[in-house]
């Protein structure tokens, strides 16, 4: 009897053991089982968390209104996003609207902010065919508007300089077809073709640690369009024009990923320069149906493993926070529903896929 009860004790204590060891092994595999959700169902990560696990930023469009009168829009920015771009306020219209008079005070707005939440800030645009300030048409001369664009390139990266990452130095300067945009373009019409490499080395001179893009839009797959830019940069490395960057803008439509989006991004990177999918937003015809939003969300994975795809690919920005402020329906009628969160800010599947894939990949 006196064996038994000096025995009981090493015999409850190897139980609790087991029971908690056990225990122990049921935790584990409740948690992997909740890692390993169904593509589109829920996840409780972040777009910002989830690319610096790979070294990327996920970053969107921002708008100082929105930023100043919808308390969910900043909220939704601060806890989803690891970087911003301002949709309007580093434009010529704003910055500079009176020759010789600058105006940063709405884009200050968007910096300061992203810089209390430690977020990237892409510079954009310097130099653009639109949203100019009417006075830039009626400069006389090539040499006068040269030397009006290199003042407005010096004066706003010195203005920010320290404080953006990648610069959107050129925007969309060419045509589908190739050709150098002209009809609509005063710098081509009045200076010629040399008004992009000019632009690019007055930015290095102005801010010679900041990144310098070219950013276009249909250029996603390889075509004329993206292929004559292949070519621009090509000639810019061999003359030791300044350039670091070629942005995608990836405005797409549903099931309409080009195939070769992988591609093209990495014979870009070949050239040594980064990649970055910078206006990225994928429409449907509303209202919106299931189908086209699992299609959506297809799609937005495509174009997410493709960055992922190539080392050299630093960057994923959405055009926008939300649907309830997206530029698509005023442009395509009809068409929306292009974002990562819906008009309530709520996560759409394209949301949970994105963050699901880049957390796959870490």
């Amino acid at each position: 009897m006196f064996h038994y009860f000096r025995q009981k004790p090493v015999f409850i204590f190897a139980l609790l053991a087991l029971c908690i060891l056990l225990l122990i092994v049921f935790i584990f595999r409740q948690s992997i089982f909740n890692t390993a959700t169904t593509p589109g169902t829920a996840t409780n990560g972040t777009l910002g968390a989830a690319a610096a696990r790979t070294g990327r930023i996920f970053g969107a469009a921002v708008a100082s209104s929105h930023l100043a009168d919808d308390q969910q829009y900043a909220n939704t920015l601060d806890t989803q996003f690891s970087g911003v771009t301002p949709e309007n306020e580093m434009k010529w219209e704003t910055t500079e609207p009176e020759r010789g008079s600058f105006n940063f005070a709405p884009a200050d707005t968007i910096v300061s902010h992203a810089q209390n939440h430690h977020m990237k800030i892409r510079g954009h645009t310097l130099v653009w065919y639109s949203q100019l300030a009417p006075w830039v048409k009626d400069v006389a001369t090539g040499s006068e508007l040269l030397q009006v664009m290199k003042n407005h390139i010096t004066t706003e990266m010195n203005h920010f300089k320290g404080k953006i990452w990648y610069w959107d130095v050129v925007n969309e300067a060419f045509n589908d077809d190739g050709s150098r945009r002209s009809s609509d373009n005063v710098f081509q019409q009045k200076i010629g073709d040399s008004y992009i490499a000019e632009a690019f080395k007055t930015a290095r001179l102005a801010d010679p640690n900041a990144k310098l893009c070219y950013n276009d839009y249909n250029t996603d797959g390889v075509n004329e369009k993206s292929t004559a830019i292949y070519n621009m940069v090509k000639d810019f490395k061999a003359r030791g024009v300044p350039i670091d960057c070629v942005g995608f803008q990836s405005h797409m439509i549903v099931d309409q990923v080009p195939p070769d989006y992988q591609a093209n991004l990495q014979r870009f990177a070949a050239l040594g320069i980064d990649v970055q999918v910078t206006e990225l937003d994928i429409r449907m015809s509303t209202p919106a149906s299931d189908a086209n939003l699992q299609a959506q969300a297809d799609n937005y994975q495509q174009v997410v493993k493709a960055c992922l795809a190539v080392s050299r690919c630093t960057d994923i920005t959405v055009w926008g926070v939300t649907d309830k402020y997206s530029w698509i329906p005023q442009y395509f009628p009809g068409q929306g529903t292009a974002l990562l969160f819906d008009d309530n800010y709520n996560k759409k599947a394209a949301c949970n896929v994105v963050i699901q894939t880049l957390t796959q990949e870490d």
